[in-house]
C-alpha cells in the first residue's frame, strides 16, 4: 500500500516499534494527524482470545464521557405510545411495517442506529439478512431492543459505542475526533479500556491484552503500553 507525503511524514516523527504510555500516544497521535478534516480517533485492542468460543466473546457497550463527535442518525421502529415517546425523544425517524418495508425494498440505510422494541423484534427480524451484515440488527445486549426507546435514543445521541471482537480478535472503536484535543480523547480512551479489561471472560488464558494501537483516520498506527 502506498501511502502519501504527509503519512510518510508523520511516520518518521515518532518510533514506530516504541510503545507509550497512553497519554504520550495520544499526544503523539494529534501531533501526526495532518488531514484538512476533523480525522476521527480509533482505538484497536487486539485480545488473546478465541473468538470462535462462545464463552470467549468480548462485546458490551458505554457511552464515551466526552460522546464521539459524530451526530448518528437514529431509526425508532415503535407502535403507539412507544413511537410517540420516541418522536418526543429526538429519533431522526419513527414507523413500523412502512419503514421496514423500505428497507426492504428500497435499500434504505439513512441512519446510523436502530432501536426497537421488544414487540416489533419479530417484524424486524425479517429483514435481520439485510441489517446484520451493516452492523444494524437491534440487539438486547447493546440496549436498543428495549421498553425505554427514550433512554436508548438519548444514550446514542450522547455518544455510546458498542466495542466487540471481530473474527481476528480484535477490537476497532473510535474515541472522538482531532478535535476534541488531548485530556477529552485521554478520558475516552481509559474510560473504553476500562470497560475492556472489565469484560475480559473467565476462561480467556495467558496475555489478555495482547496490543493497544490508536490511530488517526488518515495518520499511522502509534502503540500504547497494555495496562491491566
Amino acid at each position: 500500500m502506498k501511502h502519501g507525503k504527509k503519512y510518510q511524514d508523520s511516520v518518521k516523527a515518532f518510533d514506530l516499534t516504541k510503545q507509550y504510555e497512553a497519554n504520550e500516544a495520544i499526544s503523539v497521535l494529534l501531533e501526526t494527524a495532518k488531514a484538512k478534516f476533523d480525522e476521527t480517533i480509533e482505538l484497536h485492542v487486539r485480545l488473546g482470545v478465541d473468538p470462535r468460543q462462545a464463552d470467549q466473546q468480548v462485546r458490551g457497550v458505554l457511552v464515551l464521557p466526552n460522546g464521539t463527535g459524530k451526530t448518528k442518525r437514529v431509526l425508532v421502529i415503535a407502535k403507539g405510545a412507544k413511537a410517540d415517546a420516541a418522536a418526543a425523544a429526538g429519533a431522526d425517524y419513527v414507523g413500523a411495517e412502512e419503514l421496514i418495508a423500505k428497507i426492504q425494498n428500497e435499500n434504505w440505510f439513512d441512519f446510523d442506529v436502530m432501536i426497537t422494541t421488544p414487540d416489533m423484534m419479530g417484524m424486524v427480524g425479517r429483514i435481520g439478512r439485510v441489517l446484520g451484515p451493516k452492523g444494524l440488527m437491534p440487539n438486547p445486549k447493546s440496549g436498543t431492543v428495549t421498553m425505554d426507546v427514550e433512554k436508548a435514543i438519548a444514550e446514542v445521541k450522547a455518544g455510546k459505542v458498542e466495542y466487540r471482537l471481530d473474527k481476528t480478535a480484535i477490537i476497532h472503536c473510535p474515541i472522538g475526533k482531532k478535535s476534541f484535543g488531548k485530556e477529552k480523547l485521554v478520558e475516552n480512551y481509559t474510560a473504553l479500556m476500562d470497560a475492556i479489561v472489565k469484560a475480559k471472560p473467565a476462561t480467556a488464558k495467558g496475555t489478555y491484552l495482547k496490543s493497544v494501537t490508536v490511530a488517526s483516520t488518515m495518520g499511522p498506527g502509534v502503540k500504547v503500553l497494555p495496562k491491566i
